[in-house]
């Protein structure tokens, strides 16, 4: 599930995504942890990593953590027990991409069944993008993308340029709102689910992007406040991350490295500050030897492995902490998985 902004204590804002602008089609409410911190999660335009909208009217998920959503809940040198005391795992990318594929096939029939077209779309749309949640530690990649603009301006390409957006164009006026409402349901109400840090979340159960993911997880309610749980996770830790003492000391050393290479910036998010907008970018070798400067910078300082090693910690803390929903998460896309298949290879056989 992704996410594109936060919009806390306000109307819905309509958003970007992937296939084009979307109607917001879930009410986001701030409760009492209203004043707490949230992190700027991506430094870059990653690929969509959940559900692309309908004509660019799907909206994705929820719990917004920047411009490319939430990065799902790492599954990293550890597994979480479920309350039977049975180890779980989260899936693979190939599996991942069977989710994704068979919500996206009854997205479509759904759509299709309204009255509406819908034409799948890619889980990875620009399969070289990368989320650098803390600074950028790949110096072959920066020599390949530098920050990534070169990336960005794919991702608008297939914003402005897919199927679905421009078939949403083509519809006559009157068509468009029974379109969004056919794709979201008509109100964003009667699913709700509470984040981690308050915020109240809320979604029409009736539109088609709802009976998809029903089609995959039955019990659409338990499902959905256990995505909004996990998407909510990553701001957090990456709160903890770089509010830690470690993080800020690791970074005055990147900070000294930089200004040795002929970049005066506090830390990377001064640095992410000085970027202009992809539609106008540096020219190529600036942009280039400047992420390669701050690759190289977050190695040699130690940076990179201080942000790694925290971010592993305070994985771990949330994951115990937000245990219930984490366990439920894990459990309902390894038991979709079946459905998925099934879903898949009905659609190859028509």
């Amino acid at each position: 599930m992704s996410s594109e902004g936060d919009v806390v204590g306000g109307p819905p804002q309509a958003v970007a995504g992937p296939d084009g602008p979307r109607e917001p089609h879930e009410r986001r409410e701030p409760g009492p942890q209203r004043g707490s911190p949230r992190y700027r999660r991506r430094i870059l335009l990653a690929a969509a990593a959940a559900v692309l909208g309908v004509g660019g009217i799907v909206g994705a998920g929820a719990a917004a953590t920047g411009h490319g959503g939430a990065a799902p809940v790492r599954a990293v040198a550890h597994r979480t027990a479920s309350p039977a005391g049975e180890p779980l795992r989260e899936v693979t990318e190939p599996e991942a991409d069977l989710l994704h594929t068979a919500e996206q096939i009854l997205l479509r029939d759904c759509m299709r069944d309204r009255g509406f077209v819908y034409e799948p779309v890619l889980r990875q749309p620009v399969p070289d993008a990368r989320d650098f949640p803390y600074v950028v530690d790949d110096p072959e990649w920066a020599r390949r993308h530098g920050y990534g603009s070169d990336l960005d301006r794919k991702r608008e390409e297939i914003s402005t340029e897919g199927v679905n957006e421009r078939y949403f164009r083509s519809l006559p006026q009157e068509r468009r709102a029974p379109a969004i409402a056919a794709a979201n349901g008509s109100r964003p109400d009667g699913l709700s689910a509470r984040a981690p840090d308050g915020l109240k979340i809320s979604r029409s159960p009736d539109g088609c992007q709802s009976q998809a993911e029903r089609g995959l997880y039955p019990d659409l309610a338990a499902w959905f406040q256990a995505r909004v749980t996990v998407d909510s996770l990553p701001p957090l830790r990456g709160g903890q991350v770089i509010a830690d003492g470690e993080f800020r000391g690791a970074t005055r050393k990147w900070s000294v490295c930089m200004n040795a290479a002929g970049y005066v910036f506090q830390d990377p998010a001064a640095a992410r500050a000085a970027l202009p907008p992809p539609d106008r970018p540096f020219p190529r070798e600036r942009e280039v030897a400047m992420a390669v400067a701050e690759a190289g910078c977050a190695r040699s300082s130690g940076l990179a492995e201080t942000a790694a090693r925290l971010d592993r910690k305070y994985d771990t803390e949330l994951r115990e902490k937000y245990g219930h929903d984490v366990t439920a998460w894990l459990r309902f896309r390894l038991d979709a998985l079946p459905r998925a298949r099934a879903v898949v290879e009905a659609d190859a056989e028509r």
